[in-house]
């Protein structure tokens, strides 16, 4: 990205002297696709303590987030790639937001920061974003299933990969309150206004608009309800019974079974996903026969 190529980063001036802004308050987030990523991010902004916030989506692991994110908004509004006009245009005492998906720390075996350069102690929180395991995979796998250039085999290699990142990300959930980082539950955030009140006053944000907000566009948006508009009229807690007889769903729940580490980290996190999981585990494999 050119114009942020042209910025100088002074170790003196802080972490965030390339923006040419201080932030109220900088926040990383965390999150796998299809977990409500997009979403959370746009409430956040909308709860800015000074009402303005930049976005640097979608960052890449281990690099400058300044010169490696995926997409720019000021304040919901996307813009284009050019970081010192959008930082500018939110301002003095802004928000700001730095997400990664699909990325955990532990894959950087504290070798290094995942934000590359900028030290863990710029950012006032950490925010990590988690979604139900059966609700998750359905919309994983159904998103991809609507890409026809995708073959099983490559959908199983993406789920089998992701799988193991999501099990380092539950895993970091579970520590998020020792470590003093803020975990965000996608599946009640969208079901309770008291809950999502609750954690902006955990990350020190004012309660502006406690909405869920319109339905945001990247990654295609919705992966089953692809007309809504509004938020409020998605049912994401809903997915894994749209996809309950899909024979590719059911074969991934079937290896999530037998993974030892994801069901303890549903029966810790998601306790009704966990005791789905565990009924599957117990149905009857093929007979012997079928191989001769």
């Amino acid at each position: 990205m050119t114009s942020v190529a042209a910025l100088a980063t002074s170790a003196e001036a802080g972490p965030w002297a390339a923006l040419g802004i201080t932030p109220a308050r900088a926040l990383r987030v965390l999150g796998m696709r299809r977990s409500g990523n997009h979403a959370i991010c746009n409430w956040l902004q909308r709860n800015a303590p000074e009402g303005a916030a930049l976005f640097l989506n979608n960052c890449r692991a281990g690099a400058d987030p300044l010169r490696s994110f995926n997409g720019l908004e000021v304040s919901g509004a996307r813009r284009g790639e050019d970081l010192a006009a959008a930082a500018l245009e939110a301002g003095q005492g802004a928000l700001l937001l730095v997400s990664y998906e699909d990325s955990a720390h532990s894959q950087f075996a504290g070798q290094r920061s995942i934000s590359g350069p900028v030290p863990d102690a710029a950012f006032d929180h950490e925010v990590l974003i988690y979604r139900s395991p059966l609700n998750w995979v359905a919309s994983l796998l159904r998103k991809m299933q609507d890409n026809p250039s995708l073959s099983v085999s490559d959908r199983t290699a993406t789920l089998a990969r992701a799988l193991a990142t999501y099990g380092d990300h539950l895993e970091a959930v579970e520590m998020a309150e020792a470590r003093g980082h803020v975990a965000i539950c996608y599946d009640i955030w969208v079901a309770d206004e008291v809950y999502r009140a609750r954690v902006l006053k955990a990350l020190g944000l004012p309660l502006r608009d406690n909405a869920l907000g319109a339905v945001q566009p990247y990654g295609g948006g919705p992966t089953f309800q692809k007309d809504a508009i509004d938020a409020a009229e998605l049912t994401p807690t809903d997915r894994h019974h749209a996809m309950a007889t899909d024979p590719e769903y059911q074969a991934v729940l079937r290896l999530m079974a037998l993974d030892l580490r994801l069901m303890a980290q549903a029966e810790s996190l998601f306790p009704a996903d966990a005791a789905r999981l565990l009924r599957i585990a117990a149905l009857p494999l093929f007979d012997a026969e079928v191989l001769q």
